[in-house]
């Protein structure tokens, strides 16, 4: 049987390639890739296009000028990638934006990757889809059966929190209404599997739809939804880069008059590590939000790593 040569292109693949028990036969990454930190090690085979230290805004409109110009957000080193001789690359179709795609690879790597190379394509939308793209990666890489005991094992802590929510639920009285935002400026609301966690963490969500991508919001829509918790998660940022950018809600003086503002229930979360990273740190993710939801009931251990309350 051939020696698999993975090259994981995706950091939530990765996460999923270290938990399937196959660390040590990834061969290269993509510049996002950043857990765990022996990863680090390995060589990177992409690039973003544009400065990723620039403000949310400056990120946004680089970002819609490519795209706009039918432009790839990443460059692809197909060099590097045939020098490394891969089986498999994993990469996926859900986001062209958030991470390299499918597209990005066969256009950059078609004349240089040999007929044997899999490429494997994952599209994380929903959480089923988180646990589907687990199952899909395990059956192509042949350890069908580790897939199947992730799958149970993520399966398992988010039913047992699910069933722990809501006895916190009926001791609060009602369900908290939180609202998730995963861009700064613009405003962005997160989607796909975040409204998902906050149904299985007994919260109510206000913005975002289950399944679908993130949609555009504005203050004045945030400010009269109320909310009893608001959570700020960018895609990409850690806790240190989000609150960079914090004052742009805290100084506004619409953003000053909700009631989580005043109750102190604001929250900012590594979006880059948990959040918008579609892996098996969903649990920690959901973990979270049910600290963030129900602070007198439950504690999950992350507070100030994971996310920090203002």
């Amino acid at each position: 049987m051939q020696e698999l040569r993975i090259i994981s292109l995706i950091a939530s693949s990765t996460e999923t390639l270290y938990r399937l028990g196959m660390l040590d036969k990834i061969v290269g990454r993509s510049h996002e890739c950043d857990y765990p930190e022996s990863i680090l090690d390995l060589p990177v085979c992409t690039s973003p296009k544009f400065e990723v230290d620039g403000t949310s805004y400056e990120i946004d409109q680089k970002v819609k000028a490519l795209v706009q110009e039918g432009l790839s957000v990443y460059r692809v080193d197909a060099e590097k990638i045939k020098s490394l001789n891969p089986t498999h690359i994993v990469t996926q179709i859900q986001c062209e934006v958030c991470a390299v795609s499918q597209k990005d690879v066969v256009d950059a790597c078609s004349l240089t990757l040999g007929e044997k190379v899999k490429i494997i394509s994952l599209k994380p939308d929903s959480f089923s889809d988180i646990l589907s793209d687990i199952d899909t990666l395990a059956i192509e890489l042949g350890i069908e059966s580790r897939g199947l005991d992730l799958i149970d094992e993520i399966t398992e802590k988010i039913e047992s929190l699910h069933r722990q929510c809501d006895s916190f639920q009926t001791q609060n009285g009602r369900a908290p209404r939180i609202a998730c935002i995963e861009w700064i400026e613009p405003l962005m609301a997160a989607g796909n599997w975040v409204p998902e966690l906050i149904e299985f963490a007994c919260g109510e969500n206000l913005f975002g739809e289950a399944g679908k991508h993130s949609p555009w919001m504005n203050m004045d829509d945030l400010v009269k939804s109320d909310p009893d918790v608001v959570l700020i998660t960018p895609c990409g940022f850690d806790i240190k880069r989000t609150m960079q950018e914090m004052h742009l809600l805290l100084d506004n003086p619409q953003f000053k008059t909700m009631s989580c503002v005043k109750n102190k229930r604001v929250y900012v979360a590594d979006g880059n590590q948990y959040f918008n990273r579609p892996g098996p740190r969903v649990v920690e993710s959901m973990q979270m939000l049910a600290e963030m939801l129900y602070p007198n009931y439950y504690s999950s251990g992350l507070k100030d790593s994971g996310f920090i309350q203002l």
